[in-house]
C-alpha cells in the first residue's frame, strides 16, 4: 500500500524491470540480431582472406595450364613489353644466370683446389665467347636462307641465356651429388631447353615462312627447318662442353 503522504508514486523498479526485460541475452542491452557476410569476414578475417587468395591463385594456374599459345603479343606491330608478356625475350634472367655461371664455376673450381683468377676469368670469357659466336652463326644462317623474321640480336642473345639456368643445376647437383646428379639434372635441362627452342623459334622463322605463302615441303622452307633444329640441338651440346671439366 502506498503512503498516504507520499505526493507521487514511485515508478523507478518497474521501469528497471521493464528495461531489464528488454535487454538482449547476449549483452550490453541490445537486440540480438543475425549475422550478417561482412560481419562474419570480420570475425575471422585471416582465414577468409587466405580462402580467397588461394582460390584466385588456383584459378590463375588453371589458365596458366590450359594456355598452349608460345606467341608473343604484338600491340600496333610492336611486341609487347616482357612485363606484360611471359613469352617475351626478357634479359634479365640470361643476364643474372650468366653472372651466376662464373660464380659457380669459380665455387666448383675452389673446391677442387683449382681455383685461380686467370683461370675464372678464363671460364667468363670461354662462354661469352661461345655465346657471340652463336648469337653472329645464327644472324649469317638466317641470312644466307634470306628469312624474313623480326628476331633482333636482343632477342636471340636473351633465347640463346637461357641455357646458362640449366648449366647452373647442373654444375650445383654434381657438387652435392657427384657426376650422378650432374648428369641426371644437365639431361633433364637439355631436354628442356630443346622442346623451348624448337617451339620458340618455330614460331620466329616457320611462321614467317607460312605467312609468305612459301610451300610446307619447299626446299626454302627445309632449309629453314633444319636450321631450327640445328640452334636448338647445339645448346645441349654447349651446356655439357662449358660444364664437364667443373664436375669430378
Amino acid at each position: 500500500m502506498s503512503d498516504p503522504h507520499q505526493l507521487f508514486d514511485d515508478t523507478s523498479s518497474a521501469q528497471s524491470r521493464g528495461y531489464g526485460a528488454q535487454r538482449a541475452p547476449g549483452g550490453l542491452g541490445y537486440p540480438a540480431a543475425s549475422a550478417s557476410p561482412q560481419e562474419a569476414f570480420l570475425a575471422d578475417p585471416v582465414s577468409n582472406m587466405a580462402m580467397a587468395y588461394g582460390s584466385s591463385l588456383a584459378a590463375q594456374g588453371k589458365e596458366l595450364v590450359d594456355k598452349n599459345d608460345w606467341e608473343v603479343q604484338y600491340q600496333q606491330d610492336t611486341p609487347v613489353a616482357p612485363r606484360f608478356d611471359v613469352n617475351a625475350p626478357d634479359l634479365y634472367i640470361p643476364a643474372m644466370a650468366f653472372i651466376t655461371y662464373v660464380l659457380v664455376a669459380g665455387l666448383a673450381l675452389g673446391t677442387q683446389d683449382r681455383f685461380s683468377p686467370d683461370l675464372l676469368g678464363l671460364q667468363a670469357s670461354s662462354a661469352l665467347a661461345w655465346l657471340t659466336l652463336e648469337v653472329l652463326a645464327i644472324l649469317l644462317s638466317l641470312y644466307l636462307v634470306t628469312v624474313n623474321t623480326d628476331l633482333t640480336t636482343i632477342d636471340l642473345v636473351a633465347f640463346l641465356g637461357y641455357k646458362y639456368v640449366g648449366m647452373i643445376g647442373g654444375v650445383l647437383m654434381g657438387l652435392l651429388f657427384g657426376k650422378i646428379g650432374y648428369y641426371l639434372v644437365l639431361g633433364w635441362c637439355c631436354v628442356s631447353i630443346f622442346v623451348f627452342m624448337i617451339r620458340t623459334l618455330r614460331l620466329k622463322i616457320l611462321a614467317e615462312a607460312a605467312a609468305e605463302g612459301v610451300p610446307v615441303r619447299g626446299a626454302r622452307n627445309q632449309l629453314r627447318m633444319y636450321l631450327t633444329m640445328a640452334v636448338a640441338a647445339a645448346q645441349p651440346l654447349l651446356m655439357y662442353w662449358l660444364t664437364f671439366h667443373l664436375v669430378r
